[in-house]
């Protein structure tokens, strides 16, 4: 095993995400990560920097975004040095993203990956406690390094969410020996897709079901080693951008990046690797993905609404109300209403129950059909 004091860990935020269903006030400029959904103060993004800058220090922080987002993660300042803001070439979902950041990290880093340990976090996710937040990821990067294993953190459920993935564990096992205490980690049974309502009641009954997170840590030799088991084509990819990139060959690494398969990790590797350990996540935490989050992360007044920038309601109960001009630019009246979802910008307005907030993408696709500028 080698020695701690010999290895380098570091983080990957993936932060190419386009936030659509935060439409309007996501744009393609200004993405989900950017907004400032959680904290008043600052946005995902720099939040995400943030939690970890006591662990892992901003200058070896790496984002991972696309090209258009590099210029004005850079200008927001988020925390990290400007040239840690990397892009990708093209679209290639999540694996794409890894792969690219593997590469990234043996160019810059060198060596062979075995010293060099990934943390792999998210740019858009609520979590609290964050002292909490920092022992678990130190007690997973601890059991990447010690078991040569992809390790990921399962988040102990507080409801039977069909939106989320899960992941399982065998039923009585014994928390492994990387494990710290209150911190278990265990070896990975399954993973399991979102699933429906009585599936999900299901995995909460049986106690040993975790939300799926999206986070994960390996070092960057088991990376390879597993994916070029399950995908040996994307694992040669990440060699040979590597080189690539150590030789200065723009237009190779965009050739070698535009053949990448497009497609999740979960799917490409996870569900595949043999070596999968969980660590047990119980720090508050919350997949910020549309607009009814707000009512899980901001707080309520005497009738269930959540309200920003101070619009008028009457007779309106359950209802978020985000008026982003506030009320002195844009007057924001809600009467008689429940449970909506009501957005106004300087150029543009949404009006959605909550139960159909996930379709806000089909009005931004048809937006992007007519050329919008609102997208």
């Amino acid at each position: 095993m080698i020695p701690s004091q010999e290895r380098t860990r570091i983080a990957v935020i993936m932060a190419g995400g386009a936030g659509e269903r935060f439409w309007p006030l996501s744009r393609k400029l200004r993405p989900k990560q950017l907004l400032r959904l959680t904290d008043a103060s600052q946005s995902m993004l720099a939040e995400a920097v943030t939690r970890l800058s006591l662990l892992i220090a901003p200058e070896r922080v790496y984002i991972v975004t696309g090209r258009h987002l590099v210029e004005p993660i850079r200008d927001a300042e988020v925390g990290v040095p400007p040239q840690n803001v990397i892009a990708e070439p093209c679209k290639r979902n999540t694996s794409g993203a890894l792969v690219y950041a593997a590469a990234h990290a043996l160019a810059t880093h060198g060596g062979d990956g075995s010293a060099l340990t990934m943390a792999v976090t998210t740019a858009d996710h609520l979590i609290g406690a964050p002292e909490r937040f920092r022992d678990t990821l130190d007690t997973a990067l601890d059991a990447a390094e010690q078991e040569d294993a992809l390790v990921t953190l399962g988040v102990v459920p507080s409801r039977p969410e069909t939106g989320y993935g899960y992941i399982q564990v065998a039923r009585d096992s014994a928390p492994l020996p990387a494990s710290r205490d209150g911190i278990p980690v265990y070896r990975v049974s399954a993973f399991h897709e979102k699933p429906n309502r009585e599936r999900a009641e299901d995995f909460i009954a049986g106690g040993n079901y975790y939300w799926n997170s999206g986070m994960f840590f390996w070092t960057i030799s088991a990376f390879l080693t597993q994916l070029d088991a399950a995908r040996p084509e994307l694992a040669r990819a990440a060699l040979d951008m590597a080189a690539a990139m150590r030789a200065g060959q723009t237009d190779r690494i965009e050739s070698i990046f535009e053949s990448v398969e497009n497609i999740s990790i979960d799917y490409a590797l996870m569900e595949h690797a043999r070596n999968v350990l969980v660590v047990r996540a119980d720090f508050p935490w919350d997949d910020v993905g549309a607009w009814p989050a707000l009512d899980r992360t901001y707080p309520h007044d005497e009738h269930g609404n959540v309200v920003v920038g101070k619009p008028i309601l009457s007779d309106a109960e359950n209802c978020i109300v985000y008026n982003e001009p506030g009320a002195d630019a844009m007057a924001v009246s809600v009467i008689g209403v429940e449970d909506l979802v009501v957005v106004v910008t300087q150029d543009a307005v949404l009006v959605v129950p909550k139960e159909r907030a996930q379709d806000v993408r089909h009005a931004v696709e048809e937006l992007k059909r007519r050329n919008s500028p609102q997208v």
